[in-house]
Order: structure tokens, then C-alpha cells, then sequence
């Protein structure tokens, strides 16, 4: 594997080799050769086929990825995940498994999962998060690696945000009912030559799935390539869970 081309082999969607810096998500990694991130690297090399095989157009419809963590080891990361920061471990619920972001630090933490896609494409997830007093955590479903589209529930705005990198593009009000258990979706869609729409949609569960998403984006400039992430900050102290995740194909309209 030629290292000097992880922009476009491992799935991350960084688009640069270097330094990519985060300030909204109070995130960073590094990627230079110089620095000492072997256990990195290592990881992306091991990622490398799955990245390479998913460059093709998905079929629409297909599910390409799928995973509901009840055969999955717990109190560890399923072995196909990227972590990028955090203490995320499969845990045990009163009635299934699930992924866990621990309360504890506070920081913004993200992974990433599922094949890499460019386009046409849709993601759903599960999550929950526990406010505490008045402070609530975030979290959050992306498309297109760290730097592409990103769906966050953030409640203490009462808002539906989608980010295009660090920066907020689209806000729907959603008010969040804490502790329980909401279901993201984000899609990316080719819509024509040089056009592609990311829609983005959030609903408790027990409620229908909207017909209308939320969250309506036309992109302009040709997406990055790059896999699904989870993202989640435990501003409150309490811990994030997800579950559910699946990565399908979508049709061009």
C-alpha cells in the first residue's frame, strides 16, 4: 500500500495528507509519516481492501453493511470499526447490545464503519444520550468520511444540524426527548451531472419515519469518498449509545 495515498485508499475522506483539524468538534488527527501513529497506520492498512472494494457505484437498494452488535464481543470494538478517539465498547442493555461512548472525557469522538462510498448512498443509526441538569450531549451519523456530511442531534439547541466539514450548512428544529432512543438517516444522492443532494432526516422511536426529510442540501462540488462515521461529545457526563447501524445503496433520480 502506498502510504502517500491514504487521502484516497483508507476511507477517512481527510482529502489531504497532513494536519486536519476540527474546531467545531473539538477533534484532531495528524497524518504525516513523521509522526509516531503506527497503531494507526496499522489499522488502515488492514482497511485497505474494503476501502479499495466499495470505490464502485452501489446497487440500489442493497444493503452493504449491517450490524446490531448481538454477536459482537462485548466490552470491545467489533474488529471492521476505525476509531479515531474514544473509549468505544460494545455493552449490554436490559434487552440487547449496543455501542457505547463512555461519559468521560469530554470531548468529541468519532469512528468510522461501513464501505467507502462517494455517493448514492444512505446510513441509519440508532442513538441515545441522557441530558443532566442543563447539559445535554451531541451525536451524530456521517457520510463521506471526517470531513464530508455529518447529521447531530443537538440538544441543547433543540436543532437538527447537518455539518459539511466544520461547518453548519443546514438547521431544522428537533426537539429531543432525553434518554430515549432516536433513529438518524442521511443519504447522499447524484441528482445530475454536477449536482448531488444530502438529505437528512431524525425521529423517536415508536414514531413513524417522516415522509419529508428535515435537513435539505444541494451539493455543488463532487463529494469525497469516504465511509460512515459515528460522532458523539458526552457534554453531560452521561454515557452515548448506538445501535442498528446500516450503510445501503441508493437509486439516482
Amino acid at each position: 500500500m502506498n502510504w502517500m495515498n491514504l487521502k484516497l485508499d483508507d476511507g477517512t475522506g481527510l482529502g489531504a495528507t497532513g494536519n486536519f483539524t476540527n474546531s467545531n468538534w473539538n477533534f484532531r488527527i495528524r497524518r504525516t509519516l513523521a509522526l509516531p501513529i503506527l497503531g494507526l497506520l496499522a489499522a488502515l492498512h488492514s482497511f485497505h481492501g474494503v476501502a479499495q472494494e466499495a470505490k464502485s457505484k452501489p446497487e440500489a437498494g442493497k444493503i452493504l453493511y449491517e450490524n446490531n452488535f448481538e454477536k459482537a464481543e462485548r466490552d470491545k470494538v467489533p474488529d471492521e470499526f476505525l476509531v479515531l478517539d474514544g473509549g468505544f465498547a460494545v455493552k449490554h442493555g436490559e434487552t440487547n447490545q449496543f455501542l457505547e461512548l463512555p461519559g468521560a472525557p469530554l470531548e468529541t469522538f468519532g469512528l468510522l464503519f461501513g464501505p467507502t462510498l462517494e455517493s448514492d448512498m444512505v446510513a441509519t443509526a440508532r442513538m441515545r444520550g441522557a441530558a443532566k441538569g442543563r447539559r445535554y450531549p451531541t451525536f451524530a451519523l456521517g457520510l463521506n468520511g471526517v470531513s464530508g456530511y455529518r447529521l447531530q442531534v443537538s440538544p441543547a439547541k433543540k436543532a437538527l444540524e447537518l455539518y459539511k466539514g466544520d461547518d453548519v450548512v443546514v438547521t431544522a428544529p428537533f426537539e429531543e426527548k432525553t434518554g430515549s432512543w432516536v433513529t438518524l438517516r442521511l443519504q447522499v444522492l447524484k441528482t445530475g451531472e454536477t449536482e448531488w443532494r444530502v438529505e437528512g432526516k431524525v425521529w423517536p422511536e415508536g414514531s413513524k419515519e417522516p415522509e419529508q426529510a428535515q435537513i435539505n442540501f444541494v451539493e455543488k462540488t463532487k463529494p469525497i469518498a469516504g465511509r460512515a462515521t459515528l460522532w458523539g461529545c458526552p457534554y453531560a457526563g452521561t454515557p452515548i449509545q448506538f445501535d442498528d447501524l446500516v450503510v445501503a445503496g441508493l437509486a439516482e433520480k
